[in-house]
């Protein structure tokens, strides 16, 4: 398996919003690069490297003193915009002591970074995600650290075949009734997006949704699993018992949102936003445990994977391809084309819209288009 290439020229989630404040440091590795974050008092996030210039102890491990970042070992202190501004002991200051700062925005309950050309970040290329923070839906969110590289996770969100072997308990379906058994529809959107659709008729609800439904029995299902090079993937599902009508299924939006961290680590960072029984917190935690039992048992596996392409690194991913690897053969062609675009031009590739706002409309037709 060749070394990792990030794209650099995008934004990527660091945080959820309220894991940065004012009060204190968070260090986090995005792409390779130690950063460390936090709020001025004003309330602006910071990205910083986590480096001191002096002696390389990471800043992290300092303090704030107002709204600057002052070092643990030495003192010394460093702006939001990563100049020095104290040197303990003497009045001049180095022309060199001086930090490197990244690009940071707040949108979507979620804090983005930018690790690329800081002359191409742009607040309007982060990826447009309004399931996060839009009236209409209720959202619970999440964070788990994958030992993985973070395409295995994208590989994991395009197939989603595995629910019948991975999640029995929470949401697939057992072996006589196998997700891959319904066919998939594969499309690559403007160059930009893979989607890859299932419809799931006359199916036993699966325990997640026979939960949500509150009944068991038959129902007709749908998903469509989403990737937005690099790590932005969503999973849109409906599904309603099958002696009502499409217009009255039950509809809910994962998303995925996956930054890599190095070569074999990732953050995951996930939001569900669902349109029905809205403000229901005791649902509303229901899901959170539901969601968690389900990535956890994605994150042992893909972790499993990960032991094993370490050891033969030479292997490709899949080494054995099926059908059900449309999805995820394509997506990593995608990202590599789109890496090669970004380095040989240096420019940043616009992101495109994952899918149409709004609920479902009075016929039932899918918020996810699949024309």
């Amino acid at each position: 398996m060749k070394n990792v290439t990030w794209m650099k020229n995008c934004w990527y989630v660091a945080a959820r919003d309220n894991e940065i404040n004012c009060d204190g440091l968070l260090a986090r590795t995005i792409c390779g690069t130690r950063l460390v974050f936090y709020r001025t008092e004003n309330g602006d996030p910071v990205a910083m490297h986590d480096s001191c210039p002096h002696r390389l102890v990471p800043l992290s491990r300092g303090r704030l003193v107002g709204d600057s970042l002052q070092c643990a070992y030495h003192g010394m202190r460093f702006s939001p915009e990563g100049v020095c501004t104290k040197v303990p002991g003497q009045t001049d200051i180095p022309s060199a002591a001086c930090v490197k700062t990244f690009p940071v925005v707040d949108k979507y309950n979620l804090t983005w970074v930018w690790v690329g050309d800081p002359s191409l970040a742009d607040e309007g290329l982060v990826p447009h995600l309004p399931w996060c923070s839009s009236a209409g839906w209720d959202c619970v969110t999440g964070y788990l650290h994958f030992g993985c590289d973070f395409r295995l996770i994208n590989d994991n969100l395009l197939d989603l075949s595995h629910e019948s072997y991975i999640h029995l308990k929470t949401i697939g379906n057992e072996e006589e009734e196998s997700i891959a058994d319904f066919p998939a529809k594969t499309d690559v959107i403007s160059d930009r997006l893979v989607r890859v659709h299932r419809e799931m008729p006359d199916i036993v609800a699966p325990p997640f949704f026979a939960h949500l439904l509150g009944q068991e029995g038959m129902i007709n299902r749908w998903q469509s699993a989403i990737h937005l090079p690099p790590g932005i993937n969503m999973t849109n599902v409906g599904f309603y018992p099958c002696e009502t009508p499409r217009k009255s299924a039950r509809q809910f939006v994962g998303l995925h949102l996956i930054t890599p961290e190095t070569e074999t680590t990732s953050h995951y960072f996930w939001v569900v936003s669902r349109q029905f029984r809205q403000g229901e917190s005791e649902l509303s935690g229901a899901m959170e445990k539901g969601v968690y039992a389900t990535f956890h048992e994605d994150k042992e596996l893909l972790e499993m994977q990960q032991m094993m392409i370490n050891e033969s690194p030479e292997q490709n991913i899949p080494k054995v391809a099926t059908r059900l690897d449309a999805g995820p053969i394509r997506a990593r062609r995608l990202l590599q084309t789109l890496i090669e675009k970004e380095n040989s031009e240096n420019i940043a590739i616009p992101p495109i819209q994952l899918a149409p706002e709004g609920p479902l409309n009075e016929e039932g037709n899918l918020l996810v288009s699949i024309e």
